[in-house]
Order: C-alpha cells, then structure tokens, then sequence
C-alpha cells in the first residue's frame, strides 16, 4: 500500500521551510517501519523506490515546481530509475535521505536521490522524470526551467549521468521482443 500518511506528514513539515533554489538539495529523515521489510528482514526494494516520493514531493513544494505544476496542468510521471544498493536497512533503522535536480535534456529531467545511515550511503537513485500535460504528452523541460526563474539551457549533465542515458537509449523497446 502506498504510504499516503507519511506523504501527507512530510508535505505538512516541510511546508513553512525555507524556500530552496531548484538545484539545492533536499534533505529529510525517515524510519523503516515493520511494513517496509522484506523476508529478510531489511528494507523492500521496491519500498525503497516508494519511499524515494517522501524526498521528491517535499522537494516540488519547496523549490516551487507542483505550484506552478498546478496552475498550468501539468503531471509528472517518472520515466526510468536505475537504483544502486550497497548498505543494509532493518526495521527501525533510521535514516537520511538526499534528493536534488540534476539537470534536464530535450524530453526529461534528472534527479538523483540517496539514502544515509550513520554517515553511509545505503543506496543511491538516477531518476528520468516527464513533466506531463494531458492528451498533448511531454512538456520541453525547457519550459518548465524558465518557469522556475531557470535558463532554459540546463547546466552540462555529469558523465555518468549522460552514459546511462546514451545506455538506456540503446535497450530493445519492447523488451524480449519475440521471446
């Protein structure tokens, strides 16, 4: 089930925090809870992409995006994610979690996001997101940078970022096609 109180909670702290320019970073705390686990006992790896919301929403309002978002129609939906575990995260382990904008190509924007126990990086998140406008599709990022006071030009995207782009474009679409 999707966590929509701790949505709602992290919505409702972070709404009378400091404005933050679109390339600051988002900084909130969290806890594993019981219904985050695996058999494993160590948090889901799809609970981890989940809880990957709890940094974005708090982000959107806080640099101004969903304000915007709404007065013009806009949605967004994510678009691809490559996730890089490498620590462990138990039941009521407490943890950090960053999350800031990257950059922006022609189609899609870029964010990444990690999660932090006792200084650690427990896992590390590259996000593809569309901003989206009904029935007419993609909305240029472009267009939603200068919405934000930004150049429509975004800063150069960090190698690695553009290496799982150039990647990523060259997966078969549809997957197993024939298989």
């Amino acid at each position: 089930m999707y966590p929509w109180f701790r949505m709602v909670k992290e919505i409702v702290k972070f709404r009378k925090a400091p404005a933050l320019h679109p390339f600051d970073t988002h900084v909130s705390h969290h806890i594993c809870w019981p219904w985050d686990i695996d058999p494993w006992m160590e948090l889901n790896n799809g609970r981890t992409l989940t809880l990957y919301d709890l940094g974005r929403l708090p982000l959107g309002e806080r640099t101004g995006l969903h304000r915007i978002a709404k007065a013009k129609g806009w949605g967004m939906a994510v678009a691809g994610a490559s996730v890089r575990y490498r620590r462990r995260v138990r039941a009521f382990h407490r943890f950090e979690m960053k999350t800031r904008l990257i950059g922006w190509d022609a189609r899609f924007v870029y964010m990444e996001q990690s999660m932090w126990r006792q200084g650690e990086c427990s896992s590390h998140l590259l996000l593809r997101s569309a901003i989206t406008r009904g029935a007419r599709g993609i909305v240029p990022p472009a267009e939603m940078a200068e919405a934000l006071g930004l150049a429509p030009q975004s800063p150069p995207l960090p190698d690695w970022v553009a290496a799982w782009i150039t990647a990523d474009a060259e997966r078969p679409w549809p997957p197993m096609e024939g298989a």
